[in-house]
């Protein structure tokens, strides 16, 4: 089976703190001539929702700034609606998200509702009290309007891993959507970060990416009662350089990690792998969760951009 492959091709992230990785701003022109060179057929962009910012008409957050202009040249956009509400009220999240799919129509690939909804810390919608309830409804109703709109785009959510036999997170959310949810779901993404956040063994890593993505289809998706036949997407992947962790070993770790999905796309039903991200947000800070990028700050390859290009060639499906 043939991978779709995408990229973040921003740089700039959170921190364990919930902060921005500060770093360079982005460079346009250099993320284009990346991507021209990588050839992916998906590029990641995510914009924030809260009704603060509608009612103020100021710009959202988006990251990187203006996503959709990367999807040109056979890319097309797998846009995050990020829902950062404090709130319980979901009528302006429901119409931002029907706002997303007009404005964006064909350059849409994927509408992903919600990031991370399972995740309170760093980068996830976790802390949102209504949050769960914002992912069932939105994707039921983005899967509404893209049909009334006749476009041809999935809508999917994702959540980080969980471990846990009771699968609190998947099984609210079966019980909460109940068959219409599970309908309208188009896939179900899965954000993992193996050996960057908690160290993993050089000799265990293969087990524990394996086993990783067994989990998420056999239990977490499953306690949500989601069929084998709805998609598995890995939404975001990386391995962060810095002291004591080569450039090297960051290309062994993608080509590990990759080679395993594809080795498990049959079987596990994945369709889609994304890397975050094309840029480190800092090279000159230590800290590995900036340095995640295939580029370094500055744009220049590590070794991995390399390896990634030859992967999208030789596993990637037609553009």
């Amino acid at each position: 089976m043939t991978l779709m492959f995408g990229i973040y091709p921003g740089g700039l992230g959170v921190t364990d703190d919930n902060h921005v990785t500060q770093g360079p701003p982005e460079d346009s022109g250099k993320i284009t001539a990346a991507l021209d060179l990588l050839k992916p057929s998906l590029v990641r962009g995510y914009v924030h929702y809260d009704d603060a910012t509608v009612r103020a008409a100021a710009p959202r957050t988006e990251a990187p700034p203006a996503p959709h202009r990367y999807a040109t040249d056979g890319r097309r956009l797998d846009l995050v609606a990020c829902f950062r509400e404090p709130g319980l009220d979901l009528t302006g999240w429901l119409g931002f998200l029907r706002d997303q799919l007009r404005t964006h129509g064909p350059l849409l690939a994927s509408l992903q509702v919600t990031e991370e909804a399972n995740h309170a810390g760093p980068g996830g919608d976790g802390r949102s009290p209504a949050v769960r309830d914002a992912l069932v409804t939105g994707v039921i109703e983005a899967e509404r309007e893209a049909r009334r709109l006749g476009l041809d785009v999935l809508i999917g959510c994702n959540s980080t891993l969980d471990f846990s036999p009771e699968q609190e997170f998947w099984t609210d959310l079966g019980k909460r959507g109940g068959d219409e949810f599970r309908e309208a779901l188009d896939y179900a993404g899965l954000d993992f970060f193996p050996d960057v956040f908690h160290p993993i063994p050089a000799d265990r890593l293969p087990v524990a990416v394996a086993g990783a993505l067994a989990t998420f289809r056999e239990r977490s998706l499953a306690a949500a009662g989601i069929p084998a036949e709805v998609p598995l997407h890995i939404t975001e992947h990386g391995w962060g350089t810095g002291p004591d962790r080569s450039g090297e070993r960051q290309a062994e770790v993608l080509e590990l990690v990759v080679g395993i999905v594809a080795e498990r796309s049959a079987d596990l039903n994945i369709r889609a792998y994304e890397h975050f991200a094309l840029r480190d947000a800092d090279s000159a800070n230590p800290d590995p969760v900036f340095q995640l990028g295939l580029l370094r700050s500055d744009y220049t390859p590590k070794p991995a951009f390399e390896t990634y290009r030859r992967l999208i060639s030789t596993l990637g499906g037609p553009r």
